[in-house]
């Protein structure tokens, strides 16, 4: 048996894997998730290339660790981003091109357009979320749970198929205590779902839309004029339950205010709008997904990649001080196998020659 693969099986009880060349070891502080490293040490290329070696064996290292991995010092990308890119090609059959999507070109990476730029620094020039208010807990903590932590999503939600994995490079992170991603385990918290709450969400989808399109909530309640949307823009359904493909289990799959369509949904069939009851059950399944138990907190090193699988957790961003510390992370995502629901669909992000695109809400 390969190496890395015999490393996960012996892992069976989340403790160091014994002898060969990688180990999958528990993240500290969390009920999900697993790091990945190389023993004996090695360089960013040698890992890659063990990798390589055996290319099923991070997926199930994703897939045992339920859907979190992360693996340190991998410094050597930020002068040869190629090789997030082979990493990234281990994890699905398409990772890609920023070229082809609706993304801003300033958010590009000039020489290898599979890289989504994240920074604060220019041409991409994006700023940080803001602290949340309160920007503590009442005792003391960093929150986490919506409400009051706010920017909860998972990539891509308004397009179908949505995507799978993401992968996320630290080139230069912001300061400890500042800039960090919170990453949210749907799959325990649809576990931990009352019998009844399973029933009543059975069957129900959400109503997805681009950011900034004027359907948030933070629009509706100001008043805004909904932008325009070609087809190829319109919101999209998702399911609020998913079945991941590969392992079987199920997921909240939910983003909250700035990726819903608050106009006619954020929930399909109920009543829309930010007060209706598809609201208030929105807000009640994100305040669940999101309790300090079913969450994670990275606090990034200079080399760290986290791998995410979009099909089964949630993920938001913290506050650093822009104007103080520069950062800079690169994202790339992988496609390909969103599941059966999603067999035979175009994507509808991409327009029809004709200019159309595919239809809104199917």
């Amino acid at each position: 048996m390969a190496v890395l693969a015999r490393a996960i099986e012996d892992d069976a009880d989340r403790q160091p894997a014994a002898g060969g060349a990688f180990a999958l070891r528990p993240l500290p502080g969390a009920v999900f998730g697993g790091e990945v490293v190389l023993r004996g040490g090695g360089d960013t290329r040698a890992f890659v290339a063990a990798a390589e070696a055996e290319p099923d064996a991070l997926s199930r290292a994703l897939d045992r660790a339920r859907g979190l991995l992360l693996l340190r010092g991998m410094d050597a990308i930020s002068a040869a981003p190629e090789l997030l890119v082979r990493l990234s090609r281990l994890f699905g059959p398409e990772v890609e091109d920023y070229r082809r999507t609706l993304t801003k070109q300033t958010s590009v990476h000039q020489q290898v357009p599979e890289i989504f730029i994240v920074s604060n620094m220019p041409p991409a020039s994006r700023p940080p979320p803001p602290l949340p208010d309160p920007p503590l807990t009442a005792d003391g903590r960093l929150p986490v749970q919506f409400p009051q932590r706010r920017g909860w999503h998972t990539d891509q939600s308004y397009r179908r198929p949505p995507p799978d994995i993401s992968l996320f490079y630290a080139v230069i992170p912001a300061p400890k205590g500042q800039g960090q991603t919170m990453f949210a385990s749907g799959v325990d918290a649809y576990a931990a779902l009352p019998d009844a709450m399973k029933a009543r969400l059975e069957g129900l989808e959400g109503l997805h839309v681009m950011p900034r399109s004027g359907r948030s909530e933070e629009a509706v309640r100001r008043g805004e004029t909904p932008m325009p949307l070609r087809a190829h823009e319109r919101p999209q359904r998702q399911p609020v339950v998913r079945v991941h493909p590969v392992t079987g289990t199920r997921a909240l799959y939910l983003c909250e205010s700035g990726q819903m369509d608050w106009v006619e949904g954020p929930l399909v069939g109920m009543q829309p709008g930010p007060d209706g009851d598809g609201a208030a059950l929105l807000y009640e399944l994100m305040t669940h997904l999101t309790r300090p138990e079913f969450v994670y907190v990275h606090e990034w090193d200079a080399g760290d990649i986290v791998v995410w699988d979009n099909r089964s957790l949630a993920h938001t961003a913290t506050w650093f001080d822009a104007d103080v510390h520069p950062r800079l992370m690169w994202r790339t995502t992988v496609r390909g196998n969103p599941g059966k629901e999603y067999d035979g669909e175009r994507r509808s992000w991409i327009p029809e020659p004709d200019g159309e695109g595919p239809a809104a809400t199917r």
